[in-house]
């Protein structure tokens, strides 16, 4: 989506990726040898010693949820990968980075996903046992193309990503079984839970 972006426009984007953890997002791009990177912003409410060795154009540490957050410009590209899901509010996060947009910019995202009936029932029950990767959010498709329209925001893109995982099982290592998991995500992410991923889009007239 990125390597698109910066086709269409034909020119480097400015990025900024909220939810860094240790910088793996830019770690995999560099090594991959992808381009079009003009700057790359990472933020976090923890910076890592792994993050500050991965290229970072601009660190920032800084919660979020907190309400003097801003980002400081404008950029091309926000990448909220496995971060929403981590807040309590997260369209206020989303509505904050929206305005940090340049006209025709996107917001690239993904989280857990379940059915839209059930979200309410698993929201509560995360609040309450706050579990160790302190997810707080439940999400369905329906709940992101809510979030888009809310936020005057064009859904362009959602799929879901696999049927199941097998980290490090010989599964993992199968081209057929690669392309059966995605296939079955991005077919069938609105009935059942795994991941979903999506883009967004702010229109050139905001």
């Amino acid at each position: 989506m990125i390597l698109e972006e910066s086709a269409r426009l034909g020119r480097s984007l400015n990025c900024a990726e909220i939810g860094i953890d240790k910088g793996q997002m830019l770690y995999f791009m560099r090594d991959a040898g992808f381009g079009g990177i003009q700057s790359w912003v990472g933020i976090d409410i923890e910076i890592k010693a792994e993050a500050e060795k991965a290229g970072y154009t601009e660190l920032i540490k800084s919660n979020v949820e907190s309400s003097d957050f801003v980002l400081g410009e404008k950029f091309d590209v926000i990448i909220l990968l496995h971060v929403l899901e981590h807040l309590y509010e997260p369209e206020k996060l989303l509505e904050k980075t929206v305005s940090k947009l340049k006209q025709g910019g996107i917001i690239i995202g993904g989280f857990p996903i379940m059915p839209h009936f059930l979200i309410r029932y698993w929201q509560k029950r995360l609040r309450i046992i706050l579990g160790k990767n302190g997810h707080v959010s439940a999400f369905s498709p329906h709940r992101v193309s809510k979030m888009a329209k809310n936020c005057g925001l064009n859904l362009e893109f959602i799929s879901g990503a696999f049927l199941c995982r097998n980290s490090g099982g010989l599964l993992e290592q199968s081209r057929l079984w690669m392309r059966f998991n995605l296939l079955y995500g991005a077919l069938f992410f609105k009935s059942l839970g795994s991941e979903v991923y999506f883009l967004m889009r702010k229109d050139n007239r905001m």
